[in-house]
């Protein structure tokens, strides 16, 4: 495989530079004559530093029809070796488990960076559009959710997937508000909940972890992920590495259990256990990383969006457990 920095940087000056893109290619590994899958296409990046770090196939999956389109350059000039499919990375199985086994997965658990600039998708609290958030074009969109849900089920959704510790303050002023007329903004949205959070530290917006919660609600992304630890590794040929690049700390608990309980690094069992229930089968898996990995310096001057990422990963052990 060639040098993943010079990878990465030829990627970068291209237009998208993904999160820890040295970092996943080093721990991927591709190998000439493997097949990849890249779970969350987004602007390409991954898939493109496949193709190029090596003579493999990509498989790579996407909710956005917008990423499907912008994708169709890269499959015509990958002359046959990249494969675009729309839908979840949770459905996996479904959509590219004939494929398999794979050498290796990668998921991005981040917005795309097409979507937080696109005003008009309605993601970010820095561009004022359409409050929408959803990442394909289906279900429930925020305005949805903002205006149509009682104060506890929005206080609770505040709560649990944005850690907003004032969430029922924020619920309150936002059913308050709502009251004169529907909420439809980004910008009216910010707004209401910056006038019910006080703002903690420079360069942190109070609207971050509301935002963040409702985005994962629009989009189901807990149970995204949820299914996906559940999915993508069976899809794993023996030596495949999974790679998951978390961007909050809900991800990357759930994360860091599953693998943890996939390569048999869960907590031992009590003492009051009868032998006989302590015995278990050897892991099929194991952690490459006792530790996530984190951005590099370099990066986090380049994009500080990256600066929550963090990248853990599992390795599908051969068939007789052995380790290398």
């Amino acid at each position: 495989m060639n040098n993943v920095y010079q990878i990465a940087e030829e990627v970068r000056q291209e237009g998208h530079f993904p999160v820890m893109l040295p970092e996943v290619l080093e721990t991927m590994n591709p190998q000439a004559g493997g097949v990849y899958l890249d779970g969350t296409f987004g602007g390409g990046g991954y898939s493109r530093a496949l193709l190029r770090s090596t003579d493999c196939t990509v498989h790579a999956i996407d909710r956005d029809p917008d990423a499907i389109r912008r994708g169709q350059a890269l499959v015509t000039a990958s002359e046959g070796r990249l494969h675009l499919h729309q839908g979840t990375f949770s459905a996996m199985k479904e959509l590219v488990g004939h494929v398999g086994p794979f050498n290796g997965i990668v998921l991005d658990l981040g917005v795309s960076s097409f979507q937080l600039d696109q005003e008009e998708r309605g993601f970010s609290f820095r561009h004022d559009g359409p409050l929408d958030m959803r990442m394909s074009t289906d279900g429930l969109s925020a305005a949805d959710i903002v205006n149509g849900e009682k104060e506890e089920v929005l206080a609770d959704i505040l709560y649990h997937y944005g850690e907003e510790r004032r969430s029922r303050r924020v619920a309150r002023a936002i059913v308050d508000a709502r009251q004169s007329g529907p909420i439809q903004t980004t910008g009216q949205l910010a707004e209401i909940i910056r006038s019910a959070v006080p703002k903690e530290r420079p360069n942190f917006d109070p609207a971050t972890r509301s935002f963040q919660a409702i985005r994962i609600a629009v989009n189901d992304e807990l149970g995204e992920l949820e299914r996906t630890l559940e999915a993508a590794p069976d899809l794993l040929a023996p030596g495949g590495v999974f790679c998951i690049v978390t961007f909050h700390s809900l991800e990357d608990r759930m994360t860091k259990r599953a693998l943890a309980r996939l390569a048999g690094r869960m907590a031992g069992p009590s003492r009051h256990t009868p032998l006989s229930m302590q015995k278990s089968e050897r892991p099929a898996f194991e952690l490459l990383h006792t530790r996530p990995r984190t951005p590099a310096e370099h990066e986090l001057q380049l994009n500080p969006r990256s600066r929550s990422a963090r990248l853990r990963a599992l390795r599908r052990l051969p068939a007789n457990g052995a380790s290398s």
